[in-house]
């Protein structure tokens, strides 16, 4: 569907993205995550025609350039802030670009819109005007939506409904590039994450290998004191640390020490593998990144 290769974008001679290569399939949801000034709007903007690079974007076998944007037809986009006329309510703003009434009004009744939906848009609130534009986005049933940053003024809610719509279309075979700083919320929809730092691509995998990382460390807590089985462990050679109040082990120790509790009739009330958040193996990519510099 959308294959990037070899980007370089550029704001006059400053190089904005370096050497950029990615694809997007049918109903793949992809989160783009980087830093602040990493280069994610800009590559989306890019993708969008909006900026001159080098190199070679295709969108279902069409070329995009900064001059030829026929293949976009097909392509939702939110950046940055939503572009919409204040003094036009915003069925008036939907129409505009809706080439399928009944789509129109759908959407405005799957994004629980009715109620506000023929107010002007200058009387919208924050997070009013972000599901606006996500609606625009979503007009028309496009086969790529690249959203940036779309959670921003949403309430909870809100949220949870852009969410579920997301997945809707991606079953549908919709595909999806979102970037945001929520990563907690872009980690439950994404399928695959891209990984931005200084300009460059840093890393490009399916969500899975964040989430099936090798568990190096369990919690342990027993029915005995601590400084009971911190003895004990200390006496048997066993490492271990102490923090916020638990014992912690490493995964090729567990055997051993379970062993050694039921020896000493201790028995186990927690034994539960410590993994790392989505932000911290985030944190943990970027440093070595940085280290490697």
């Amino acid at each position: 569907m959308l294959n990037v290769k070899n980007i370089n974008t550029y704001y006059g001679r400053k190089l904005a993205i370096k050497n950029a290569s990615f694809t997007i399939s049918p109903g793949e949801i992809v989160g783009l995550i980087g830093p602040n000034g990493a280069g994610k709007t800009t590559i989306m903007k890019t993708l969008l025609g909006l900026t001159k690079f080098t190199g070679s974007i295709t969108f279902d076998g069409q070329q995009i350039t900064a001059s030829n944007h026929k293949a976009l037809v097909n392509v939702g986009a939110l950046i940055e802030n939503p572009a919409i006329y204040p003094f036009l309510s915003g069925k008036e703003n939907l129409a505009l670009y809706s080439r399928d009434k009944d789509d129109l009004n759908r959407l405005i009744k799957r994004l629980g819109m009715t109620a506000y939906i023929d107010l002007p848009a200058k009387s919208y609130s924050i997070g009013i005007k972000q599901k606006l534009g996500i609606a625009l986005a979503l007009l028309n049933n496009p086969k790529l939506v690249i959203l940036d940053e779309p959670m921003n003024g949403l309430d909870v809610e809100a949220t949870i409904s852009i969410r579920k719509i997301i997945y809707e279309y991606a079953t549908k075979g919709t595909a999806f590039l979102i970037s945001s700083h929520v990563l907690s919320e872009l980690q439950r929809v994404m399928t695959s994450v891209i990984i931005l730092n200084h300009r460059e691509i840093v890393m490009d995998v399916p969500i899975d290998k964040f989430q099936n990382t090798k568990v190096s460390h369990y919690r342990l807590k027993t029915t005995a004191d601590d400084k009971q089985v911190q003895d004990l462990l200390h006496a048997n050679n066993l490492p271990f640390e102490y923090r916020d109040k638990s014992l912690i082990i490493r995964t090729q120790d567990t055997a051993p020490i379970q062993q050694l509790l039921y020896q000493h009739q201790i028995l186990l009330t927690e034994l539960s593998p410590i993994r790392k958040t989505f932000e911290q193996a985030i944190v943990n990519v970027l440093e070595k990144k940085r280290g490697a510099e």
